[in-house]
């Protein structure tokens, strides 16, 4: 992208917030209203990626690009900041963040790298004041089982972890046992809710101990369970049967493989 198609759309969203000429809905929008549009829009890009359509990748990134440009606009309007400034930002601590790039730093491994990269950002935590503790910075925003991965990563990074994924199996069977006393007891929504939420935590730390993203790893058995849905939905079909008159020893037959 150009700086001249840069500065044509910072000018469109100047347009669009301009009052009594600008578009009404833009100009009601906030922070807070415009937030989960952006998240939705960094999920479409993602969806993009994972079905390799980078037509679509290269809309979709622009429609993420748009919400970086409304925020910084909204800012710019109670004198916080520019656009100019978020990217100014952003490349000085990519400066800052890869000095094996741009400094004298040694790091020619990945792993190398992300070492050096938690390092500085470990830096910049602690002259923010957020270095109380090992978990500041993870941000409460993220998804759940995502986030879990994060924690759990921090704390290792200070020793609190588990030395192998079979340590990680024996808690997960634990929580199991925990999780099926409260049910047969009848226990109160609430500690089986405790109970489930262990387990799940421990599921994410699981993925964390293989290098995966709990995330990536339950969306692609959510797609996985919609394929082959979808598949046994249209054998019963060819067949003119009734999906839910069929018995589940006979649907789980066909959605398998």
């Amino acid at each position: 992208m150009s700086d001249s198609n840069i500065d044509k759309l910072l000018e469109i969203m100047a347009a669009l917030r301009t009052p009594e000429t600008g578009c009404p809905w833009d100009l009601e929008q906030n922070f807070e209203t415009i937030a989960p549009y952006t998240v939705e829009e960094a999920y479409e890009v993602a969806d993009a990626i994972e079905r390799n359509d980078m037509n679509d990748l290269k809309d979709e990134l622009g429609d993420l690009l748009l919400q970086v440009v409304f925020h910084s606009r909204m800012a710019e309007e109670e004198n916080l900041f520019t656009f100019n400034d978020v990217a100014g930002i952003i490349s000085n601590k990519m400066i800052r963040r890869h000095p094996h790039v741009f400094g004298d730093h040694n790091a020619d491994t990945s792993d190398a790298v992300k070492q050096s990269w938690e390092d500085t950002k470990a830096a910049e935590r602690k002259e923010k004041g957020q270095n109380d503790s090992a978990l500041d910075g993870v941000a409460m925003s993220l998804p759940a089982l995502l986030r879990a991965e994060k924690l759990t990563k921090r704390a290792a990074r200070v020793n609190f972890d588990w030395p192998s994924y079979k340590d990680v199996f024996s808690k997960i069977r634990e929580e199991i046992d925990e999780l099926e006393v409260e049910i047969d007891q009848h226990a109160p929504i609430e500690r089986i809710e405790d109970e489930l939420g262990d387990l799940l935590f421990c599921m994410a730390n699981l993925a964390r101990h293989f290098k995966l993203d709990p995330e990536i790893t339950l969306k692609k058995a959510n797609n996985k369970f919609t394929r082959r849905f979808k598949a046994m939905e249209k054998s019963f079909k060819d067949e003119d049967k009734d999906l839910s008159a069929q018995s589940l020893e006979d649907m789980e037959d066909l959605a398998v493989g």
